[in-house]
């Protein structure tokens, strides 16, 4: 399916226009001939998948970042903004998905931090408290949001803190406002009111940029979408006129068809209590209450867009997040999992999605790195003493393949794909019953994905129970026994082994 940039001749001549916009670092190309319009009076959503270049394209619009090529008018006159300052002077506006205020300061001093209302003679003025409250109780007013403007802002929910943020951006006469995942920490009713304030907002005029994961969201707010892709335009399109699937397959960049070579389907015996099961376990604003189970000897594959919940899933599973609704079962008996060291205890591992941030310790040996999980499952009174340290590496390293010059070489100066394997060695020396693993295979190359992928078959074949969540739908369907397929941090059906990833994209734009 070919996509192009439709001329929309019916509309008026768009208040931000970007053409040709490029952007390299140290010779990657992140944007390479980008075009973006914003037309007062819409809200326009930019869709894409990870790595597609979203948060470039915003950074250079703001002024984070120069771009190496281009143009972008403003009200039809050039722009190049240096500096986010630059960028909110002229009248861009950005809030961030993490709320970038300061909690230790008051509601009304985030809104007007760094010009702050000032009165008295010249050489000799003082901040006007009360005229900076009486502003910022405004322009919260035109939100619907009536706070005492002079309590910390930590002391308000972030959905509130959210909405300081917007208040903030419109405070200095905003012409476009661009939010980036301002829905991630919401939910449903919080998103449904800052929604009623967007679509005030876009009556009044203002050009809005929407940047979001969730498919609803997308529909229920946006007037036109932009797609990028691999850091190219794809398309823009009204959103009435682009259905979810297509809008999916504009995405990842193909028609869907069925893939080849699945994993088949596990008759589970009669009786057989689940390894884990969840019953409506849910995370306020993280995600919705969630039904699922995994037996032993079973791969049952998280299938879904990036922010649909796969990694919110996975950390309520394993300590790393709490619920607040439902129940967590190991072979049928109620556990609450209130540290990792919980979950270790119960025979569950987890490989997570950050494998430099949240996996390797860089500067500690192939060997420590490995011996770090059943280290801790022993605890302080029973260390691991270097040569069992050894024995077990060793064992690891030949059984995954994990090329190193050798077991005490820095994990930091293995490949990508040696580092994933080593963390999938760490929890496999730890004998779980359950091994969660997010996103494996990112960023390593075909021939180290394919030696995992067979290792998770392997490990399933040999018992063990086993989440597997990936970004790449193929191999998500060709491992998993059974898919649960995920939009907008809730769960909206299963699969069975042997579905196509046509048929996992449909029931993600089902109803959408």
């Amino acid at each position: 399916m070919v996509y192009r940039e439709h001329p929309h001749d019916d509309c008026p001549q768009p208040l931000l226009r970007l053409s040709g916009v490029s952007k390299q670092f140290s010779g990657v190309r992140a944007l390479h001939d980008v075009g973006l319009r914003l037309f007062p009076g819409e809200v326009h959503a930019l869709m894409g998948q990870n790595g597609a270049g979203k948060s470039t394209l915003i950074k250079v619009l703001t002024g984070v970042f120069p771009a190496d090529g281009g143009e972008m008018l403003l009200g039809g006159q050039a722009i190049a903004p240096a500096s986010p300052q630059d960028a909110q002077a002229l009248g861009i506006s950005t809030v961030y998905q993490e709320v970038n205020l300061c909690p230790n300061l008051s509601v009304a001093e985030n809104i007007f931090a760094g010009r702050y209302p000032r009165k008295g003679p010249i050489g000799a003025w003082r901040i006007d408290w009360a005229g900076m409250n009486r502003q910022a109780e405004e322009w919260l007013a035109k939100l619907n949001i009536r706070i005492d403007v002079t309590r910390r802002l930590d002391s308000y929910a972030v959905a509130v803190q959210q909405m300081v943020a917007i208040a903030r951006a419109l405070s200095v006469s905003a012409k476009v406002l661009i939010l980036d995942e301002p829905t991630s920490s919401l939910d449903e009713d919080e998103v449904a009111r800052l929604f009623d304030v967007l679509r005030r907002l876009r009556g009044e005029g203002m050009a809005i940029l929407f940047v979001t994961h969730f498919l609803e969201q997308v529909y229920a707010i946006s007037d036109r979408i932009t797609v990028l892709r691999n850091g190219e335009l794809v398309g823009e399109y009204q959103a009435a006129m682009l259905g979810p699937t297509a809008l999916i397959t504009a995405m990842v960049g193909r028609e869907l068809a069925a893939s080849q070579g699945q994993a088949q389907a596990r008759p589970v015996p009669a009786g057989a209590v689940p390894v884990l099961e969840m019953k409506g376990l849910g995370e306020r604003g993280q995600l919705q209450p969630v039904d699922l189970s995994v037996h032993a000897g079973e791969v049952v594959g998280l299938g879904g867009l990036l922010g649909s919940g796969r990694t919110e899933l996975a950390r309520l599973l394993f300590g790393l997040s709490s619920a607040d609704s439902g129940e967590l079962r190991v072979d049928g008996q109620a556990v609450a999992f209130k540290t990792p060291a919980d979950a270790v205890r119960h025979g569950l591992g987890l490989c997570p999605e950050e494998r430099k941030a949240d996996g390797i310790v860089a500067e500690l040996s192939v060997r420590e790195n490995i011996a770090l999980a059943l280290q801790a499952r022993h605890g302080m009174g029973k260390f691991l003493s270097r040569e069992q340290q050894a024995e077990l590496a060793e064992r690891y390293v030949k059984r995954l393949g994990i090329k190193t010059a050798s077991i005490d070489t820095p994990i930091g100066l293995l490949s990508g794909g040696n580092q994933q394997k080593a963390m999938l060695a760490r929890w496999l020396a730890t004998e779980p019953r359950l091994l969660v693993l997010d996103e494996p295979t990112r960023g390593i190359d075909v021939a180290a994905k394919q030696e995992i992928m067979d290792e998770i078959l392997a490990l399933a074949e040999g018992g063990m129970a086993v989440v597997f969540i990936s970004s790449e739908m193929s191999e998500v369907v060709r491992v998993s026994n059974r898919i649960a397929v995920l939009r907008d941090r809730r769960k909206v059906g299963e699969l069975p082994a042997g579905s196509s990833e046509q048929a996992v994209y449909h029931l993600i734009a089902a109803d959408a």
